[in-house]
């Protein structure tokens, strides 16, 4: 091919990973006539050595494949089905034989949505095809050299393929090319010191393994406990400064993807680095994994020793972005790399969507965006924070999913169900709301996080929060509880779903843990302590604040109906007239 050779395109995608096909796709269905390139070294039919970590979903990434991408059909014919989460502590240390050795907290039912376990290299390789098929150019070869021009300036992607180099120009550029940073190390963009990333330090050891006895860990039966699957659920193995996933990835129930992360402080990378040294960690501290391992034929081995970065900017004013594990990577604990990566592309497509457009606040959106995405990411990059301190310890680490989940279901899943994200106004409520959960100077978070230090410091037996049981908490409030019915009545479209009902709600028991925890913890002085009536004064002052919100959104939304379509639909049954007759079928048939 000709070295010289340049070639113009709205959007070129650096990456054909999970993000970089995903970004692709979404801009497809949503932007008529788009011209898209997409650049990967690796060949489009992928192998074992695309396996990598961060298989499984939750709600916001899974309903963004099904819902947004239109996925469902592929989901649920290619990929194994998830069940929600499972967790596990030790009950001793030394005896780690079966399930029976452990405190579990098994999910007792379906969940709320639709999610899956993700064979991450036949997702891509369909992807790609998918993308192809609808007018994506796809490059198999390796980007070399980048130009990346001030404002609405074409890039230059130098790429090197097999025969040769070629140029191509771009209006807008996507990073998703993962690890290598094109575009961070290009700006200086990307963060790698620990201290930066609020002490995170951890690293990663993992394998895929085929033809295991799955008898090992589950044999199918639960009649007395759940309604859904054990051994489809993500499972979560804890123990000091460690955790461990394991997750099917595939449906014949015998292919598993089984990992540490670890915290190097506790376990350095160098004990834990190898396939031979992995499975030793495994047979001294979690017998069962082990021998479930043992029962059948490793595919690979991989190990990480730097998990956690992040980047200073998300979206550019010079229409550059950067997504997926280019943009930021905290802990695969809680799943976020695939939801954190779904927020982004929707963001960008409608950076992209606007600036193409020319809409006269294309530039405002790329700002407010990317301020959003940034915040988020800093969000989560938070909650992983003393990890290591909590993880072994079921007490601590309980109540902190228990919490922490109680901002999932009641903040962040009706955000991104309801569109927030993408309005201004709320975008800048968001930072608030961030800010004193997490950010401030004596933030929320950081005070239920110091009570479980001292928790774990003092060996203290505060019971174990089991996040999927609804009993725990006053009028039988659970973290899965929904405070609008947005998935029931299909309130799918921008701003339909009540967010502010699930701040509120979610504020007003986040009081009720406040007191718990400290009763828990310190008896009656503790929820009487200065600091803890201080918390209760300003989650009251926010509850307030968010339910007069809340009024003035259903004020304006009062002749608003919650899905468009159904009210059209309603309105055209008006004029419905039942005609008990059938068209005759009979000419030209012969008798």
């Amino acid at each position: 091919m000709n070295s010289t050779q340049e070639l113009v395109y709205d959007v070129v995608i650096m990456g054909a990973g999970f993000a970089g096909n995903c970004q692709a796709r979404h801009l497809l269905l949503k932007i008529p006539n788009i011209k898209i390139a997409i650049i990967d070294p690796r060949s489009p039919e992928r192998t074992t050595k695309d396996l990598k970590v961060g298989e499984s979903t939750v709600e916001i990434a899974a309903t963004f494949l099904t819902k947004e991408l239109g996925l469902y059909e592929y989901l649920i014919e290619n990929q194994a089905p998830k069940h929600g989460l499972s967790f596990h502590w030790p009950k001793d240390p030394n005896q780690t034989n079966s399930t029976d050795d452990y405190y579990n907290i098994w999910t007792n039912g379906l969940p709320p949505t639709e999610s899956f376990q993700l064979n991450r290299a036949k997702m891509e390789q369909d992807l790609l095809q998918m993308n192809r098929n609808m007018g994506a150019t796809f490059y198999n070869g390796r980007v070399v050299d980048l130009d990346l021009t001030p404002k609405n300036e074409l890039h230059t992607i130098e790429v090197k393929l097999e025969d040769g180099k070629i140029n191509l120009k771009a209006k807008h550029v996507v990073d998703a090319a993962g690890r290598r940073f094109l575009i961070g190390k290009k700006t200086d963009n990307i963060i790698l010191d620990p201290e930066e990333l609020y002490g995170i330090n951890t690293g990663s050891s993992w394998l895929h393994v085929k033809g295991i006895d799955r008898s090992i860990i589950d044999n199918g039966y639960h009649p007395d406990t759940s309604i859904a699957s054990h051994y489809y659920t993500t499972n979560h193995w804890f123990g000091h400064g460690h955790w461990i996933w394991m997750i099917p990835i595939g449906k014949s129930g015998k292919e598993l993807s089984i990992g540490v992360v670890y915290h190097q402080n506790v376990i350095p990378t160098k004990d834990i680095n190898t396939s031979e040294k992995f499975k030793a960690f495994l047979k001294a501290n979690h017998t069962l994994l082990y021998d479930l391992i043992e029962s059948g034929e490793c595919i690979d081995f991989n190990n990480l020793p730097r998990l956690a970065h992040k980047s200073r900017k998300m979206i550019s004013e010079d229409n550059w972005y950067v997504l997926g594990d280019a943009a930021h990577m905290f802990d695969p604990f809680y799943s976020p790399g695939l939801s954190l990566t779904a927020l982004d592309i929707e963001s960008v497509t409608e950076c992209v969507r606007a600036k193409l457009t020319q809409e006269a606040d294309a530039e405002e959106k790329q700002a407010f965006y990317n301020r959003f995405l940034v915040t988020n990411a800093n969000s989560y990059n938070y909650i992983y924070q003393g990890h290591e301190n909590h993880l072994g310890n079921a007490c601590a680490m309980s109540w902190r999913t228990y919490l922490e989940d109680m901002l999932w279901f009641g903040v962040l899943l009706p955000m991104y169900i309801g569109k927030w994200f993408l309005d201004f106004e709320f975008i800048g409520q968001y930072e608030s709301i961030a800010n004193f959960l997490f950010f401030k100077k004596n933030s929320l978070f950081a005070d239920f996080y110091n009570i479980l230090d001292q928790v774990v410091e003092r060996k203290l037996n505060i019971g174990l929060m089991d996040f999927t049981r609804n009993d725990q908490l006053f009028m039988k409030y659970g973290p899965l509880q929904f405070f609008d019915d947005y998935l029931k009545q299909t309130k799918f479209e921008p701003l339909r779903c009540n967010v502010y009902a699930g701040i509120k709600g979610t504020f007003f028991f986040f009081i009720i843990a406040c007191v718990k925890l400290r009763y828990s913890a310190f008896g009656i002085l503790g929820v009487l302590s200065p600091r803890n009536i201080f918390l209760i004064i300003q989650l009251l002052a926010l509850y307030v604040y968010t339910a007069i919100g809340e009024q003035i959104y259903m004020f304006k939304m009062r002749n608003v109906p919650a899905n468009t379509a159904i009210e059209i639909m309603r309105e055209e049954f008006k004029n419905y007239q039942h005609q008990p007759q059938l068209r005759s079928w009979k000419e030209g048939i012969k008798a």
